[in-house]
């Protein structure tokens, strides 16, 4: 048996040195092939003076795409250089409000970091939750403003501050409306006390000047940034890791409260995230020779299946509760036509009666009234939604119980009068002596530059009042309320009154 064994291993040993020795031979021509075709591209590479990198000093794919800022990040900074600086700058550049350019430049820093988390980790079920332990640097720098004690002569530039600090709350917020369109809305807000500052030291202090136009610059520039990068929020990565698996960065750390201490685990390597441009260069190259992707196939929602449009339209409607008596008379009060429009002229007292009139009533949706004596007056009583002009000189003009309703004169003799109207403008386009406003809600007069410094106002029961003209001095037209408020006091045995402060 040994024998056998012995012949059996020595025969098996020569088979395989000659099968061996056959596939050397074999694959010779081959080695001899790729020895060919790697001589020819080094020497091309010598040619044209491209270095091959050795596997020992090239970066990796996944390095370069760490390395990469992503554009959202890119852009926020260059809107930080562009007006966040200038306008932590222009605080600065006031004494007294020094500290207060710190703390705004901590709360811009911040919301980068945030932004900086959105391209890293995928939307979270509950947004704000998670955000929140991120957003404290930026409560506590706005909580560190209000709580300065500054001078009094600073109060209009910490309103203006803490008015315009309300966009940076964008970042938790999901459309509608818009978060842009929610930053843009603040600069009505923060250049209410802006303005003051600026009618307070226009030509004495450039300095405040630019803290003004720098801060409503920052708002408006924060607003287009958002527009084009977080139309709809902020944006998260698709394919980046939970919020719960992130780790942040050291210069998050900073800026971030510490989280509970944690068992010391061994961090595993986590693969590179692409931004939000190589995902769309990834689906673009994702598509097939014939232009299909994977997105073709599914049902296109036409706007009538779109729940948020008025076109929608849906199957089924659920059952309206019986409505209450006092319900439907309201109703059919509201919904009750006005009268037939009438348009005339009534000889007894030189009147035009002018009643009834609305947008549709009337061609080209403008009721015409041509006087032709001075002496005449008109009369508008019950119109909605309508413009009523008036051609010619005449004695006075009186607007009664009208609503959305337009009225153009040219020249008046004695007044225009408006009673128990709501939201109407009047335009005189000649010279009218006085305006009596009534118990009206919402009425805008448009003075001529010859009636400005003649005309005056007598006004009772009214509000939302405002008087616009046209100022040749600064070449603008310029809009200002009527008061509404007063302050009143007793004086030498006599009542005072005085114009309140806001409309100073």
């Amino acid at each position: 048996i040994r024998v056998l064994v012995h012949k059996t291993t020595k025969h098996a040993s020569k088979q395989a040195r000659k099968q061996a020795s056959t596939m050397a031979k074999e694959t010779a021509s081959l080695q001899a092939a790729l020895d060919s075709i790697l001589a020819r591209l080094s020497c091309l590479e010598s040619t044209v003076g491209v270095q091959s990198p050795s596997p020992a000093t090239a970066p990796s794919a996944a390095a370069v795409v760490e390395d990469e800022i992503p554009p959202s990040l890119v852009a926020y900074d260059e809107h930080i250089s562009r007006t966040a600086t200038p306008f932590i700058n222009a605080c600065n550049a006031i004494p007294g409000l020094q500290e207060t350019g710190t703390h705004i430049s901590t709360i811009w820093t911040s919301i980068r970091s945030i932004i900086e988390i959105g391209t890293k980790c995928k939307r979270p079920s509950k947004i704000q939750e998670s955000i929140m332990p991120f957003l404290k640097p930026v409560q506590d720098a706005i909580g560190k403003i209000r709580s300065l004690r500054l001078d009094r002569k600073f109060d209009w530039h910490i309103k203006a501050i803490m008015e315009m600090l309300a966009c940076v709350s964008w970042v938790i917020m999901s459309a509608p409306p818009a978060p842009s369109t929610f930053i843009k809305d603040t600069v009505g807000a923060s250049d209410f006390w802006a303005n003051k500052i600026r009618k307070e030291f226009k030509g004495k202090d450039d300095a405040q000047i630019a803290f003004c136009d720098t801060m409503k610059a920052t708002i408006l520039d924060l607003s287009a940034y958002v527009k084009e990068y977080h139309l709809s929020g902020l944006m998260w990565n698709p394919r980046g890791v939970a919020m719960e698996d992130y780790e942040a960065s050291s210069a998050v750390a900073v800026a971030v409260a510490a989280p509970t201490p944690r068992a010391p685990a061994p961090a595993p390597a986590r693969p590179s995230m692409p931004s939000s441009g190589d995902i769309m260069k990834e689906l673009a190259a994702k598509r097939t020779g014939d232009g299909t992707s994977a997105a073709t196939g599914l049902k296109k929602v036409s706007r009538d299946q779109q729940t948020w449009r008025k076109e929608f339209k849906a199957e089924k409607t659920a059952p309206v509760a019986a409505a209450k008596p006092s319900a439907i008379k309201a109703a059919e009060k509201v919904a009750k036509k006005l009268g037939d429009p009438v348009c005339k002229f009534q000889s007894i007292g030189s009147k035009w009666i002018v009643e009834n009139q609305t947008k549709e009533s009337n061609q080209n949706g403008i009721c015409v009234v041509e006087v032709k004596d001075p002496k005449e007056q008109v009369y508008i009583y019950k119109c909605e939604n309508a413009t009523i002009q008036i051609k010619g000189k005449l004695k006075g003009v009186v607007l009664d119980s009208c609503t959305k309703c337009n009225l153009l004169f040219e020249n008046a003799i004695s007044s225009c009068e408006v009673v128990n109207s709501k939201r109407v403008k009047i335009q005189s386009t000649g010279i009218c002596p006085s305006f009596s406003i009534d118990k009206t809600d919402g009425c805008l007069v448009y003075l001529s530059q010859e009636a400005v410094s003649i005309t005056n106002f007598v006004t009772s029961k009214s509000t939302e009042m405002n008087v616009s003209w046209f100022d040749a001095k600064a070449d603008e037209q310029k809009e200002a309320p009527i008061p509404e408020q007063f302050v009143h006091r007793i004086v030498n045995g006599s009542i005072s009154s005085d114009v309140s402060d806001l409309y100073h």
